[in-house]
């Protein structure tokens, strides 16, 4: 029995990635009650909910001391850069997360980008602006397809591959003259468009120690064959086998160490879980975007293979203690769909009843994980874009991958779309 027995872990979220977080934690002998602020359908089957929003950061921090939590694990951004760790940590009580200054690192993309530069992280050449006609001028000297970005936090949905150079001003006016992404569009990101494979690493920290994970890919665009819009991830699978571990370590040494390295030397030590994105370019690994938290939908497909104790291990990040901690690994592969509102990214409905999760999970080595539902008067119905993650595992990336979509064929939502090529030829 580990340093952890006894724990009460608070999962603040409320979407797929909260849910596979909270579904793990469950299965770890340390825990003893899991409670969820705000939780979701999925999540209240694990343990209490209470309706404490994601972003109340006072109200999470009485909710904290109020029900003596041990350990507070967050899934999302949005309050790690507005400094929940912080709020915690004030009041001496362990929480899994950057503190604000070190999440600036994804709440800003002009930060990341500057500490990138700042010490010597290769990424895709480009500037950042603070007025449009400035961003015009330099996307003209970049030869399509080019990419903006919004600066700063838009739900995965900021960043715009543009095929021309006016799909570019157009971006550019959308987010910085209409402002398509609200605050967020205040500044923009103009970068060359990098050719390559894309996938994700993970590192956990404790500000001292650091444990690399497994690595994951993820699929961003909304339809087959990586066509359509942006999106905040709409499948995943790992392991990532095209990936050779020279090319891995090289990104680790050349990319994600020093990201850590040059936070901590300007006062901003990281602490929980950095996630890095990046393109495998015939060059070498280069940077294409960083989170200061676990990705979605990388949880879904990282979690069910990891077999050391999952709230030992967050617990060790958030108490300086994760030299004792080395992540076992199942020799199984998982995939991840994401099953969508029809017209996500952009316009869909909500309140749309869903069925079939019970048959899909029937169906064995499957976890469907709530990324957008709510429960109305008894009926479990859509209440976001990204309405489930449909994880499955085997022994083989192809097994992963069809029982993952023999169980989404499971799922009944009127409207329900997911992309039919996830983890295809990998």
């Amino acid at each position: 029995m580990g340093y952890g027995v006894g724990m009460r872990v608070l999962v603040v979220g409320s979407g797929g990635r909260e849910h596979a977080l909270a579904w793990k934690l469950a299965q770890s002998a340390s825990v003893t009650e899991i409670i969820s602020a705000p939780g979701n359908p999925g999540m209240a089957e694990l343990g209490r909910t209470v309706a404490v929003p994601a972003d109340d950061l006072a109200g999470l921090a009485r909710l904290a001391e109020d029900e003596s939590i041990d350990l507070t694990v967050v899934g999302p951004e949005m309050p790690l850069v507005a400094g929940i760790a912080d709020v915690l940590a004030e009041r001496k009580m362990p929480v899994f997360g950057p503190r604000k200054g070190a999440a600036e690192i994804e709440g800003s993309k002009v930060f990341c980008r500057e500490l990138a530069r700042r010490h010597g992280v290769p990424m895709a050449e480009g500037e950042s602006f603070d007025d449009p006609d400035s961003a015009f001028e330099y996307a003209r000297t970049i030869a399509p397809p080019l990419v903006v970005k919004a600066e700063g936090l838009a739900a995965g949905k900021g960043v715009l591959i543009c095929s021309t150079h006016a799909e570019a001003e157009a971006a550019i006016d959308q987010i910085m003259r209409e402002r398509v992404f609200g605050a967020s569009g205040g500044r923009v990101v103009v970068e060359e468009f990098l050719e390559g494979r894309e996938t994700s690493i993970f590192c956990l920290t404790d500000g001292d120690t650091r444990v690399v994970l497994e690595p994951a890919q993820d699929y961003k665009r909304a339809l087959d064959g990586d066509q359509g819009l942006n999106t905040g991830g709409i499948g995943s699978y790992s392991p990532v086998p095209w990936l050779g571990a020279d090319v891995r370590e090289q990104a680790v040494r050349e990319i994600v160490m020093p990201l850590l390295d040059g936070l901590a030397a300007e006062g901003r030590t990281y602490e929980g879980c950095l996630y890095c994105g990046l393109m495998i370019t015939d060059k070498g690994p280069r940077l294409i975007e960083v989170n200061c938290r676990f990705g979605d939908p990388e949880t879904q497909v990282l979690l069910p293979r990891l077999r050391t104790d999952f709230a030992e291990l967050l617990n060790a990040c958030a108490t300086g203690s994760l030299s004792s901690q080395l992540p076992e690994w199942s020799d199984d592969a998982c995939v991840t769909v994401v099953v969508t509102s029809g017209g996500y990214p952009g316009e869909y409905r909500t309140g749309i009843t869903i069925d079939g999760i019970e048959d899909a999970e029937a169906l064995g080595d499957v976890t469907v994980f709530h990324a957008g539902t709510s429960r109305i008067d008894g009926r479990l119905v859509s209440s976001g874009g990204r309405v489930l993650n449909v994880s499955a595992w085997g022994p083989t990336i192809a097994a992963a991958r069809s029982r993952a979509y023999e169980a989404v064929g499971k799922i009944r939502m009127d409207g329900a779309y997911a992309r039919s090529d996830i983890a295809l030829n990998v």
